[in-house]
C-alpha cells in the first residue's frame, strides 16, 4: 500500500481478478449448493471493501444487498416487470428493489 492507505495498481487488478474468479465459481456450484455460493459472494464483497473497490453493477445484481445471498431467478430471486421498471424480489429476505427500464426511441 502506498502513503496514503490506498492499494498499488497491480493489487487491485489481481483483486478484481479474484471477484470475478468468485462470481463465476458461485454461478458454477449455485445449483448444488446455494450456501457454498452465498458464501463466495460474502468472500467478494470482503476483497472489495479491503481494496476500496466498487463492485461492477453487472455482480451487483447477482446478490441481495440486504442479506447478500447469490441470486438464481426463479429459485432464489423473483424479477417482474410493472410499470417501467423491473422489480427484483428476494425469496429469501424478502427484501426488493426496483431499477428503472430505459425507454427505447
Amino acid at each position: 500500500m502506498t502513503k496514503k492507505g490506498y492499494p498499488k495498481k497491480r493489487a487491485v487488478e489481481v483483486a478484481m481478478q479474484h471477484i470475478e474468479n468468485l462470481f463465476v465459481q458461485a454461478s458454477h456450484i449455485a445449483g448444488q449448493d446455494e450456501n457454498l455460493a452465498t458464501r463466495y459472494v460474502v468472500a467478494a464483497r470482503k476483497i472489495a471493501m479491503k481494496f476500496k473497490l466498487r463492485l461492477p453493477s453487472r455482480l451487483k445484481r447477482r446478490f441481495c444487498n440486504h442479506c447478500y445471498r447469490y441470486l438464481i431467478p426463479g429459485k432464489s430471486l423473483r424479477v417482474r416487470v410493472h410499470q417501467h421498471r423491473l422489480i427484483y424480489y428476494c425469496l429469501h429476505c424478502k427484501h426488493f428493489w426496483r431499477k428503472p427500464l430505459r425507454k427505447s426511441g
